[in-house]
């Protein structure tokens, strides 16, 4: 049973690494569930202990996200923000800054796959229809994303993880993350901006995206919640129930329909945790990452260190992707503290910005430009993603370390 059980945890890694099994349409969400299918029906993992290896907490706080992030695209914020963008008349550099600000900030409240994957069209539009190249203002929307996520426990699936997880207080991780995550959004805007330089323009324009509908009275409302939840993150609450709370009131709507809400949810996202919660629990039920810690351990390999954390973070996050790292890690080593909770959330989320495979923002700013007829290669965004994420690593780490959360 272990061998079986070792066999499909690799397989199932593998599969977040490559996005997909050679010869099949299975995507990552797919591998997942079908290593989570084999090792229940193994008896790997017994029927009635899969409902206790699923962090529900973790699951129900996206979901939650999720909803809060649909009525702010249902309001038109989203396209608004990139058409507003696109279309200012500002210098490209500036342009570059005025999309960090936004796209990182957007990304700190609510989570930063929905903010790529809103902005990315009407952003394309609106830059070529100006004669821009959208290449360098993908990757710095990719980029800001990711970094301004960093900050808080809301900004990406990884940090909710982290925070239940750990039980970690908000403003706290709020206090430790946020300086790194405005180091990130630095380094994105220098280091695309001196990349590009004189680079910036097509051949020739095209035509201006159409203005796009706001509707107020939505938006506000998504306004009202966002800040609603933030308060309710300061009060002696589970995370959980604020979220929830915010999430009920949001779904009673004159205008929205609970199906158009439901809809916007990413159910693939939820199933892909889901499943990797089982197949991370059959490992852990063979007692063979209780004996690997035990090792590590006596080799003095234990991430609580930035020597340790930092590599492993960029490695792993940009191989099996941040999302897997994480629950790998907290796995494996249940019982971090919280300054190493605080180290692996900013430098997993950071480290994602190295590749396009780093992070599933990268990967869905891509696939989005792609279809809006722009295309961001590979080589596009590793000229710019491997020394943004090199300066804010060492950024980060240089925080980390004179803040007292982590030992060199």
């Amino acid at each position: 049973m272990t061998l079986l059980v070792v066999a499909v945890f690799v397989l199932t890694y593998l599969g977040m690494a490559a996005g997909r099994w050679p010869g099949l349409a299975v995507d990552r969400t797919g591998i997942a569930l079908l290593g989570a299918l084999v090792v229940v029906l193994a008896g790997a993992v017994p029927a009635a202990e899969v409902q206790a290896a699923i962090d529900w907490p973790t699951l129900v706080i996206l979901f939650g996200l999720m909803i809060l992030s649909a009525q702010a695209a249902q309001a038109g914020l989203y396209d608004w923000c990139a058409r507003r963008i696109a279309v200012a008349e500002a210098a490209p550099e500036r342009l570059l800054a005025l999309l960090v600000v936004t796209a990182g900030g957007l990304s700190m409240v609510l989570a930063n796959d929905v903010v790529v994957f809103a902005m990315t069209p009407m952003l394309c539009a609106g830059l070529t229809g100006r004669g821009l190249d959208a290449r360098p203002f993908l990757i710095g929307l990719a980029g800001a994303a990711n970094a301004g996520s960093a900050a808080t426990l809301i900004g990406n699936p990884q940090n909710i993880l982290i925070g239940q997880v750990g039980g970690l207080d908000f403003w706290a991780f709020v206090a430790a993350c946020g300086v790194p995550a405005l180091i990130g959004l630095a380094c994105v805007h220098v280091v695309v901006s001196r990349l590009w330089r004189g680079r910036w323009h097509l051949a020739q324009a095209g035509a201006l995206p159409p203005v796009p509908e706001v509707d107020r009275g939505a938006l506000w409302k998504a306004a009202a919640a966002a800040l609603l939840l933030l308060g309710l993150f300061s009060a002696p609450l589970p995370h959980t129930t604020g979220v929830l709370l915010v999430a009920g009131l949001l779904l009673v709507s004159r205008r929205m329909a609970t199906r158009t809400m439901l809809g916007m949810v990413d159910w693939h996202l939820l199933v892909l945790f889901a499943g990797l919660f089982v197949v991370t629990k059959a490992l852990a039920l063979t007692g063979l990452p209780a004996q690997g810690v035990a090792a590590l351990a006596e080799a003095g390999l234990v991430p609580d260190r930035l020597s340790v954390l930092l590599p492993l973070s960029l490695v792993g996050s940009n191989t099996i992707g941040n999302v897997p790292l994480v629950m790998l890690l907290l796995a494996v080593w249940p019982d971090l503290a919280p300054g190493t909770l605080y180290g692996l959330a900013a430098l997993s989320t950071l480290a994602g910005n190295l590749l396009v495979v780093g992070s599933l923002a990268n990967i869905i700013t891509v696939e989005r430009a792609r279809a809006a007829g722009v295309t961001l290669s590979f080589a596009d965004h590793a000229r710019c993603g491997v020394p943004m994420t090199l300066l804010s690593l060492a950024g980060a780490a240089l925080w980390l370390w004179l803040a007292g959360y982590l030992a060199v």
